[in-house]
Parts: structure tokens; sequence; C-alpha cells
């Protein structure tokens, strides 16, 4: 689609560069193995516009094990009012091959990936990215084995003196502690004492709130009087402060800075997606003093014969690095997701895969020099109108959020054309500069084609 503004009062869609874009948050669903669900588990009712990651992410499990518990399909797919098991969180040794690997490592399988592991072992993505040597996509494979630097070995430790404090203790929430604040003080994670407590993905919590603590190895620090002593040399500061710019996301902004998803959602109050928009300025602790070097190239900054503005690029290649990191769905898969979108959404399905093989060939990640994200290639402007029209965020990188996107748009498409090829040439190039200035020779191609492909599809 045409570089043209996509506002909420006009159904209009900027032209992307099919093949390469991305916005939002590094929440995308990975491929799910089936597994064994664990034993204790509490239950959960669908909300609308719930999705399996989303849950995942607020009960500090997996999408993996939440699948397995629920027997769901490839999808993942959940509906408002179901019931689900959310296996209930375990240490992080709980769910692991039948031969665990030594303390210290981990042996990769189906579907995982970097940010998830390092949450899981209270360590971050940046540390597991040097000890392995991982090229900027942190790109791992199944079967693979990584060197998890910090991670608690498989052991436990000789038995503590009596006078030692339990590996799990309780602690009075005071006027102005955050969980990060707590669970740094008791040396465990935040994850942990979210999943313990049962707290919701902003970690919120109040004075007077007694709260369990797990891991807590020794006792708390009691608060010193004065300053303890530093080294002569002044410590890199732990929290520092990052503006958003256009099409950034959370996990991207972790992996930069050294921290974690989990610790910047926490600090800055954020909701289940991790929502952030252009012109935030985030908290961001546990920050190295500068951070990390911008990714490699994945994405160039011209398309046929058109060339992008360098910020605009710059956000391409970083959603391009997430969407590798985190793994997508087949294209099988995501072809499967845009059938069932589009018959829920009343849209003919043969249109939806038209439009979705044309833009991306099903590639959910696909990211253009414009922008332009997933299956559907919707840039985040138009991101922005869709979720007006679905009334909730959608997250481009996510892949159901993609498509529901891209066939919102189309729906609306569809509803303001005077007819379909109209509609069509709204998606490439925008309905309003259809309306105003015809179709573009490169539009009528566009249009030919999607006609063409629907027939293969119906």
């Amino acid at each position: 689609m045409r570089p043209t503004a996509v506002r909420a009062t006009s159904p209009t869609v900027r032209r992307r560069a099919a093949g390469t874009g991305g916005l939002g948050l590094a929440l995308a669903v990975a491929s799910v193995a089936q597994g064994a669900a664990p034993a204790a588990a509490q239950e959960y009712t669908v909300q609308p516009g719930d999705t399996v990651s989303h849950i995942a992410l607020r009960t500090s499990t997996s999408v993996r094990q939440i699948v397995a518990a629920n027997g769901l399909d490839a999808q993942a797919s959940i509906r408002a009012g179901q019931r689900l098991v959310i296996p209930t969180a375990a240490p992080a040794t709980a769910v692991r091959p039948a031969a665990p690997a030594p303390a210290g490592s981990h042996r990769v399988v189906s579907g995982e990936t970097v940010s998830g592991i390092a949450a899981r072992y209270g360590t971050t993505v940046a540390a597991i990215v040097r000890a392995n040597g991982l090229d900027s996509r942190a790109f791992i494979r199944a079967g693979q084995t990584l060197s998890i630097p910090g991670a608690a070995p498989a052991a436990a430790p000789a038995a503590p003196p009596a006078a030692t404090v339990p590996t799990t203790t309780t602690h009075r929430v005071a006027t102005g502690e955050t969980v990060s604040g707590i669970a740094a003080r008791y040396g465990t994670t935040v994850a942990a004492v979210v999943a313990a407590n049962g707290l919701d993905s902003r970690a919120f919590i109040r004075a007077g709130q007694t709260l369990t603590i797990p891991g807590a190895a020794t006792a708390p620090a009691a608060p010193a009087a004065a300053p303890a002593p530093v080294p002569a040399a002044p410590a890199a500061p732990t929290t520092t402060s990052h503006r958003v710019v256009a099409g950034e996301t959370v996990s991207g902004i972790a992996a930069r800075y050294g921290t974690t998803v989990a610790a910047i959602v926490a600090a800055n109050d954020l909701d289940a997606r991790a929502t952030i928009r252009a012109g935030q300025t985030l908290s961001v602790p546990g920050a190295a003093a500068a951070p990390a070097p911008a990714p490699a190239t994945l994405v160039g900054n011209t398309f046929a014969g058109r060339t992008y503005p360098a910020a605009t690029v710059a956000s391409a290649n970083q959603n391009k690095a997430a969407l590798l990191a985190a793994g997508v769905p087949s294209r099988a898969d995501m072809q499967a997701l845009v059938v069932s979108t589009a018959r829920a959404m009343g849209v003919d399905p043969a249109l939806a895969q038209a439009v979705a093989y044309q833009e991306s060939g099903f590639n959910q990640a696909a990211v253009s020099p414009a922008n332009a994200i997933g299956t559907m290639q919707v840039i985040p402007s138009s991101g922005e109108w869709a979720s007006q029209l679905v009334g909730r965020p959608l997250n481009l990188l996510h892949p159901e959020d993609n498509v529901v996107a891209g066939v919102a748009i189309l729906r609306q498409l569809l509803r303001s054309a005077p007819d379909l090829p109209t509609a069509i040439a709204g998606y490439y190039q925008g309905l309003a500069g259809v309306q105003r200035n015809g179709m573009y020779a490169d539009t009528r191609r566009y249009v030919a084609s999607v006609q063409t492909l629907m027939t293969r599809f119906a």
C-alpha cells in the first residue's frame, strides 16, 4: 500500500512493500507443542479480546502450557466465556525434558524463545545472547543447548544453619514499595512474586498487603540509615528512561537495554499487551549504562523505486528482529487463521486469503521498508485505525491481532467503497486516494492480481 496517512475518520490504508514492517509488543504466539499439564492449576474464564499469549503473560505461565492443559488447536484459538485450566507457575526447572540439562544450561524445545527462557530463569535476553554468541535476532533452534548466566544450580545448597530464613517468606507492603524493589530485596524475581500472589499484569500492590515471597534465600536487608559504601568509580545507574519512537516494542527496548519485558511492564504499569505509544517516556529498570547497538540491517530502505525515511526503516528493522527472535507460525497456520478470522468477521475468506497472499504470501515475519507488518502487511497508523474499528488495542506483531487488523480494514473498505475492485484498490492505495486520483497503474495491477487469486481460494 502507498504511504498515505490512515486516520480513524478515513478508511485509507498506506502502501507497504510486501515481504518486509512492524509495530507492537513482543508477545507474539510461538508454535506450540503438546505436553502434560501440571497437576497444580487454576481456572480462568476467557474475556472478550483475550488471547492465549496475553493470558499466559498475566498468569506467569506459557502459551505452550495453556495449549497443552486445554487441548487447544495449533492456532491456540479461544472464545469469550470459555473456561481454561491455567497450570500453576512452577520453578524454573519444573518443565524440562526427562533428562534435565546440567545446572546453568538449558536445552531448547520447539516453540521456545530467548525472552521466554530468560524470564523462566530470572535472567535477561541480553545476558543469554552474550553468553551464547547469538546474532541480533536472538535466533535459537530446537535441540540447541544454551548457557544460562545467573541461573540457579539444579542441586540444592547444603542445609543452612537453623537461623536462616526458609525459601518462602511473607512481606507486608509499605507505602511507596514496588514489586521490583521487593523482589530485589529478597533476591527473587518479579515474575515469581507476581505468580505466587496472583497479581495482575501491572504487578499492582497496595500498602498493608501481605505478599508471599517465593525463593527468598536469606533475610531481607534492613533499610540502612546511611548509604552503603560504594566503589570510587560510580556504578552504572540501575534505572534509566527511554522515549518511545514510532514502531518500537517493549521487547525490543528490553533487549536493547539488557533488561526484561516483565520489568518494564511492572515499572510503567503497562497493560497485559505491554502497549506503548510514540513519544511516551518509559522507566527502564536494570538498564546498562548505555543501550546495546541497534540490530543489524534486516530490511532495506527502498522498494519499487521508493526510498523510505530513516526513522521508518529503523522501526522496520526493530520489528523484523523482534518477529524473528520470537518466532512466528507457519504459512499454513497463518492461512488457516486468515480463513477463520474472515468467517468470524463476516468477510469473504477468498478475498481475505487473496489479499494476504498478495501482500506477504502468508508470511507473518514479513516487514517492509514502509514498516508494514506481518501477514496482512499493516503499517502502525493503519493498525491504530483497525484498533478503533474493533474496539480494542491490536498488536501487529501478534499473529491473531495482525490478521484481525487486516480483515477489519477490508470489512470497512467493503462497506465504504461502491464496488469490490474499489475496495481492493483502497487496501493498496487508500480509499481516499482512489476516490481523489483514481487507480494508479500499479493499483490496477494489484486489483487484477487479487481478483485472480480469489478464484484460486474460492
